[in-house]
């Protein structure tokens, strides 16, 4: 597999539209990030799941999935390394990471991230 094969299979389920995040691809469902290409230069793409399913994962197919660097990856963000994984296991992980997300975005009720920079604070002088 590769990144064009990661952006086809992402944008195939169902709400998925791809965006940009710090200037690398992303998938997202309800505006809320999925997957991305962050790290296609090095031959993975990343998911979003839980620290659960991303020990399931690394155990199941070491050689395939290993946790991203530092407090993401403890977050449960997760490598697929393309070149190792089938069409059926980067499809199975990306419906996960996406399954995830419509299920948090429900927890949410629903509401739509806003790609806007966001205002700065204004904090009250003592």
């Amino acid at each position: 597999m590769n990144a064009e094969d990661f952006r086809r299979i992402a944008l195939s389920l169902e709400g998925a539209e791809e965006g940009s995040h710090m200037g690398s691809p992303d998938f997202r469902v309800g505006g809320r990030i999925f997957a991305t290409l962050a790290s296609q230069e090095h031959g993975n793409g990343n998911l979003m799941l839980t620290p659960d399913q991303q020990v399931e994962f690394a155990a199941e197919a070491p050689d395939v999935f290993l946790s991203v660097a530092g407090g993401w990856g403890k977050m449960g963000a997760t490598h697929i390394r393309l070149d190792k994984a089938t069409e059926d296991v980067l499809a199975g992980a990306l419906q996960t990471a996406w399954r995830l997300r419509i299920e948090k975005n429900a927890k949410v009720g629903g509401r739509k991230r806003s790609s806007a920079p966001r205002a700065a604070s204004k904090r009250k002088k003592r």
